[in-house]
């Protein structure tokens, strides 16, 4: 028997979500165009999922080859597509990229009740709950040097500083007591009760469960400040701690 010449291993990818809600091309290209020159290294051959869940009207398959040819034009890697499970176009089967399932928040599942007859006057319910355990904090003493990514599987606490160019996730929360000034992003598996608290707010990019807002954005509302970042509805609030 010879060694296997390969593994397989799971990874932490930051992957962008294109949330299509009106289809007009040019209009998706400019503005997508302008997001990405405000961080290029960012969206440098990031990864990018195309979703049409929440589109208004229906897309022809001919619009949705021109859009990923689009967006792969600006150096972005369109790796696959969503869509609501009951709204699924009829050319589904003939689309170049992969349809993916949509993602899901993590939740307390709970079994339905069972019933277990003792006799014709008793009954006994017995429910059984699932419940996911929350993962145990990381704690960074170091600083986050540019080019370093580092991900926790609950919440992440950096004790110094989250240099340009690096990059912080969590399933949780993430707290930095120094200068944000990479990238923060929380609630990677869609929980959005998470939030992001920083000592100094100088980030690149934030973001909650998906949600992201930009440096640009940041700099108008809280910038070389203490800061917490948590979604409200589909939106992004940035406040001052």
């Amino acid at each position: 028997m010879t060694d296997s010449c390969f593994q397989l291993k799971g990874s932490v990818v930051t992957t962008i979500l294109l949330e299509v809600q009106t289809f007009s091309l040019d209009d998706i290209t400019f503005q997508l165009k302008k997001k990405i020159e405000q961080v290029p290294h960012f969206f440098n051959q990031a990864p990018i999922i195309i979703d049409i869940s929440k589109m208004k009207r229906g897309i022809t398959l001919d619009e949705f080859e021109a859009l990923i040819r689009s967006v792969s034009a600006l150096g972005l890697g369109v790796i696959g597509w969503r869509c609501h499970p009951e709204s699924l176009p009829v050319w589904k089967g003939s689309v170049s990229i992969p349809l993916l399932p949509a993602s899901k928040a993590r939740a307390i599942q709970t079994v339905p009740e069972i019933k277990e007859e003792v006799s014709p006057d008793v009954v006994v319910k017995t429910v059984v709950e699932e419940r996911l355990v929350p993962q145990a904090t990381k704690v960074i003493t170091k600083p986050i040097r540019s080019g370093q990514q580092v991900y926790a599987e609950g919440d992440l606490i950096i004790l110094a500083q989250v240099s340009a160019g690096a990059e912080v996730l969590a399933d949780g929360n993430i707290h930095v007591y120094g200068p944000l000034r990479g990238r923060a992003l929380a609630g990677v598996k869609g929980d959005r009760e998470a939030r992001i608290f920083c000592k100094s707010m100088e980030a690149e990019l934030v973001s909650i469960a998906g949600n992201f807002m930009l440096s640009d954005a940041l700099q108008d509302i809280v910038w070389k400040d203490s800061a917490q970042v948590l979604l409200v509805d589909d939106s992004l609030e940035v406040t001052p701690l």
